[in-house]
């Protein structure tokens, strides 16, 4: 009779220690869901081995680490600017080693060019340095040039289907030369 109280009490030691060391260590990598995990930024899943990224972050109203999962290296900085957490050292940042797929600190590791990536900004992350390669702010401006570049049509085309509104209205506004209704 007691060896069943025991061997209860044991099991119940032993799953609950197992439920508190499987839980989130609150740094790291998270492990990717990979079809399944959507893009914090642009929504779409995080299927790319090798250019995914994420972000590990402390929200200010929380006491435990959030995880942001990102497609590509683009989405996961610009989706981090203007955040209270971008300056956190305690932020951590990780990109898909191109090669192997292994994560990598995104700060410390070098960008290649040419890459195609889920979002079309090219860069390939590794952590050995390779000529013409680019560190993680040079990086960043790269990204920030080329969403300026694919965003540049995205602005004209609102202001063109604004003022369409307008017009259509009744506004009375002359539409810029070249704009097509």
């Amino acid at each position: 009779m007691w060896f069943r109280s025991y061997k209860q009490f044991g099991i119940s030691v032993f799953l609950a220690m197992l439920v508190a060391c499987s839980g989130d260590t609150g740094t790291g990598p998270k492990e990717v869901k990979w079809d399944r995990d959507a893009c914090e930024r642009c929504r779409m899943v995080v299927s790319d081995h090798f250019h995914a990224a994420q972000i590990r972050y402390l929200a200010p109203d929380k006491k435990r680490t959030e995880v942001a999962m990102f497609d590509d290296i683009g989405c996961a900085t610009l989706w981090l600017v203007g955040k209270p957490w971008e300056s956190d050292p305690n932020t951590e940042i990780w990109v898909a080693d191109h090669r192997t797929g292994d994560w990598i600190d995104a700060r410390k590791a070098t960008y290649v060019e040419g890459n195609l990536t889920p979002m079309e900004f090219g860069l390939g992350a590794q952590s050995e340095t390779a000529p013409g390669g680019l560190n993680f702010e040079q990086a960043k401006q790269h990204i920030i040039k080329v969403e300026k570049r694919f965003d540049h049509h995205g602005v004209h085309l609102m202001e063109r289907l604004k003022q369409q509104a307008k017009r259509r209205q009744g506004v009375t506004e002359q539409p810029p030369t070249g704009t097509v209704d």
